[in-house]
């Protein structure tokens, strides 16, 4: 009997360990400011840092809270991270904020990050394209967006350049400064983000062998074929689309292109610039 009850309790055992394997640890989600999702253990909260560890390592990683948006822990709790305190107070304890001449109903379009959600590398030339895309919209659009005027795209970068902000830290420079950096009251601000992904085809084309008779004597012929391969590459997007207006936000859209090519990140924007508050048809 005492052996019965021993042999359960090991299959008991066993089976607790099959299902921990399979299921696995539930792990703390980061959600940083360039929306990439990082999973693993949290060790320790600062003020200034989060420690985290990946999955299956014991190194702990540190990362600025800057960074961070929000975090979802594995106990169902999410903590929601405010760097606009913190970015003020760095301004105020440092040099005064370089501030532009206010020019009411103007309309400033950002640098627009473009990132590869794969490689987490962001592309410096797409993200000014895709700002000048944006700009040329909204000039084209100008009797659409009436009163607001579009501020001159050299004069935000100029702007933008003094005061040590590009592409790469944009997002974590809080929206009032920006407005006060720049002078204007209204703000588009869009990113990008994309993974890809390549398909190969293969076609092949020929003749097979053949045999005929040419008085009596039998002649067997060659084979001839031909493989052409086509290979297509796939883009998919993520199009995060945002208007400010005197540091309120008054819109604020996500959307995926209906096709999968190069340019199809240019369909969204104008879908959801189309469709935003500022936009009035005529």
């Amino acid at each position: 009997m005492r052996i019965k009850k021993t042999f359960a309790v090991i299959i008991m055992l066993l089976f607790s360990v099959f299902n921990f394997a399979q299921g696995g640890k539930k792990l703390d989600k980061i959600i940083k400011r360039d929306y990439q999702i990082i999973e693993g253990t949290i060790s320790k909260i600062s003020d200034k840092t989060v420690e985290y560890s990946l999955p299956g390592e014991t190194l702990l990683i540190s990362l600025d809270v800057s960074q961070i948006a929000r975090i979802d822990f594995a106990s169902g709790r999410s903590q929601t991270f405010d760097v606009s305190a913190s970015s003020s107070s760095a301004n105020n304890s440092g040099q005064d904020l370089a501030t532009a001449e206010m020019k009411p109903n103007t309309i400033a379009v950002l640098p627009v990050p473009y990132l590869n959600s794969d490689t987490q590398e962001s592309s410096e030339d797409m993200a000014k394209f895709a700002q000048n895309d944006l700009y040329n919209k909204l000039l084209d659009k100008s009797a659409n967006i009436f009163p607001l005027t579009v501020q001159d795209l050299r004069t935000t970068n100029s702007l933008l350049h003094k005061a040590g902000i590009n592409h790469n830290n944009i997002d974590e420079t809080p929206i009032e400064d920006l407005e006060k950096i720049l002078g204007v009251d209204n703000i588009v601000a869009a990113k990008i983000s994309y993974t890809m992904s390549t398909s190969s085809t293969a076609s092949t084309y020929g003749s097979g062998s053949t045999t005929v008779s040419n008085n009596d004597k039998k002649i067997k012929s060659n084979d001839y074929s031909t493989t052409t391969a086509n290979s297509q590459m796939y883009y998919y997007y993520n199009v995060y689309f945002d208007m400010y207006r005197n540091n309120t936000k008054i819109y604020s859209q996500t959307r995926k292109p209906f096709l999968n090519l190069k340019d199809s990140w240019i369909d969204s924007i104008s879908y959801l610039l189309k469709r935003s508050p500022i936009y009035v048809k005529k």
